[in-house]
């Protein structure tokens, strides 16, 4: 059977079958439907899915970069079951996948799901590239050491994994008196959200604070509302669509990406357009990746 005849609904992109085979893929795109510890506007279960589903409708022919990306290879992974037993275990079964993958050397693009998640990717960087940093784009700080009963959490995530490695986050616009006086502590610099936007901080100024090797986690309320409504979390006073593809174009030129994540998509909070700009935004970054492959 002709299987170019048949639409691949599961592919990303619905990329042909000859660019999206595991084997010969660059990049393994996992999907993670999870979002346990979310308190406000849940449904960030149903992002992945969303925004696979929206990829579809990608033109695949980028015209900033003026290529077709899906030519480095993106192959999709099927949905990784949610461990029911808790959010940290769910943090070990999303790691112990991606660690798998870069045995493989496969470039992991995690989908979520709740930015909880996070934590288990980038324990499997961390474990393959020793100067590791993570640049976190989202309106909130998450550094929280313990929310709601668990250390294992959306609003704690960035608290686990400064354990880890440096992180440098970007975009901030609401955290607690408990954050702050943790960053001040730990000596996190972040670059609020308003000086992005009055230009008080430039891309350079941020890619400097990273080390060489980066892993980027897209908190998608890291946008602004106008553009991003779909979120658990939203906060007015966000950056936009070109603000954060020149920063990620800038990062992408001065240092190496190895992985990102996308995650917090709540896709029935907003139009279909949400998912439509996360899927456009992660094929793009993969293109901007591709500079040094």
């Amino acid at each position: 059977m002709n299987q170019e005849l048949f639409f691949p609904h599961c592919n990303f992109a619905a990329i042909p079958p000859t660019y999206s085979g595991r084997e010969n893929s660059k990049v393994v795109i996992l999907p993670v439907p999870y979002d346990s510890t979310t308190e406000w506007r849940g449904g960030t279960r149903d992002g992945s899915r969303a925004i696979i589903d929206a990829s579809r409708y990608l033109e695949l022919y980028d015209i900033e970069l003026a290529q077709e990306i899906y030519r480095v290879g993106i192959h999709t992974l099927p949905e990784l079951a949610p461990d029911v037993s808790g959010p940290e275990h769910m943090t070990q079964r999303v790691y112990q996948v991606a660690r798998e993958l870069l045995d493989e050397d496969k470039v992991l693009l995690m989908l979520g799901g709740e930015h909880s998640l996070t934590l288990g990717v980038v324990r499997a960087y961390r474990e393959k590239y020793e100067s590791l940093s993570v640049l976190q784009l989202d309106a909130h700080a998450d550094l929280r050491d313990s929310y709601m009963g668990t250390g294992f959490s959306h609003a704690t995530v960035m608290r686990r994994v400064c354990e880890l490695c440096p992180i440098i986050p970007v975009g901030i616009r609401s955290l607690s008196q408990e954050e702050h006086e943790f960053m001040n502590e730990a000596g996190i610099r972040p670059f609020y959200a308003a000086g992005l936007v009055s230009g008080e901080y430039s891309s350079e100024q941020i890619v400097a604070s990273l080390s060489s090797d980066v892993y980027i986690t897209i908190d998608l309320d890291v946008l602004d509302p106008s553009i991003m409504p779909a979120v658990g979390t939203p906060e007015p006073g966000g950056i936009g669509w070109y603000e954060l593809l020149a920063l990620l174009r800038q990062v992408a030129k001065s240092r190496h990406i190895v992985g990102f994540d996308l995650v917090e998509l709540s896709p029935d909070e907003g139009p279909l357009s949400c998912a439509y700009l996360a899927a456009k935004l992660a094929y793009r970054l993969i293109g901007y990746m591709s500079y040094k492959w």
